[in-house]
């Protein structure tokens, strides 16, 4: 049983590794050669990390934090803003439409004043920042998982008189759920991004985002994708986090048992 599992897994993932070694061997053919070149051969990326490991190790572990802080933030606010939205049809009349001013906003024109109101210094800026950009899918997505329940799931609680707690209980969160954990693999690399953005308008210099734009500007362009591409690592790596803890929490959903 475990070695047809792996032998799926393997026949599953296999043209993807193939197409990923291909676009490697490609990038290091195509721009190999002497030059500085801004978009660097992926050796060269992995030189300049390996030269630079200890200052992108803390630069990184800064960013992760900054990044998860505003995941964990951003999600809450957006749970208690669904919860309002979903019981209340007033709020929702009130809340929805601020929330999606608020997702329109470019995050650019947000950063420095977030790094005026919190400080420059203070990684809760960066965290806000993060925090906006996951706000708003968290919301949506918990907002529609309460409210578009299946009608003949609340009929049949209803005909056993059931408040409005024990539906939200035993209906309403368990529909969400599915609907959350989509959200939180969105925002997971939201909140990196946000994280980034944040720190290129200032702050502590052993952040990734400083670290990309102080390459960049003096054409180290091998230690600026050398931070972009760890960057993008621990995004990826929250992203299989929260599918792991997904698995875990909700085996039931369709979607995982037909995976």
């Amino acid at each position: 049983m475990k070695r047809n599992r792996a032998l799926d897994a393997l026949v599953r993932y296999l043209p993807a590794l193939i197409v990923f070694v291909a676009v490697i061997v490609v990038w290091e053919v195509s721009t190999s050669g002497g030059g500085r070149r801004v978009i660097p051969p992926p050796s060269a990326i992995v030189s300049a990390g390996l030269d630079n490991v200890e200052t992108l190790r803390r630069s990184a572990l800064a960013t992760t934090w900054e990044a998860l802080g505003g995941l964990v933030l951003g999600t809450v606010f957006g749970l208690l803003v669904a919860f309002a939205s979903a019981r209340w049809i007033v709020a929702r009349d009130v809340l929805v439409p601020v929330a999606i001013a608020t997702s329109a906003i470019p995050i650019i024109a947000v950063a420095p004043i977030l790094n005026n109101w919190f400080g420059v210094l203070n990684p809760l800026s960066k965290m806000m920042m993060a925090a906006l950009l996951v706000f708003f899918p968290v919301m949506i997505n918990v907002t529609r998982g309460l409210v578009e329940v299946q009608p003949a799931s609340l009929e049949l609680m209803r005909s056993y008189a059931a408040g409005e707690a024990a539906v939200l209980r035993k209906v309403r969160i368990p529909n969400m759920l599915p609907f959350l954990f989509t959200a939180l693999k969105v925002g997971a690399t939201l909140a990196f991004i946000g994280a980034l953005v944040g720190e290129y308008f200032g702050g502590s210099s052993e952040v990734l985002g400083r670290i990309v734009l102080t390459s960049m500007s003096s054409g180290r362009f091998d230690l600026a994708w050398a931070g972009i591409l760890i960057g993008a690592i621990a995004a990826i790596a929250a992203y299989l986090a929260i599918s792991l803890v997904e698995r875990i929490a909700i085996p039931w959903h369709s979607a995982l048992r037909a995976d």
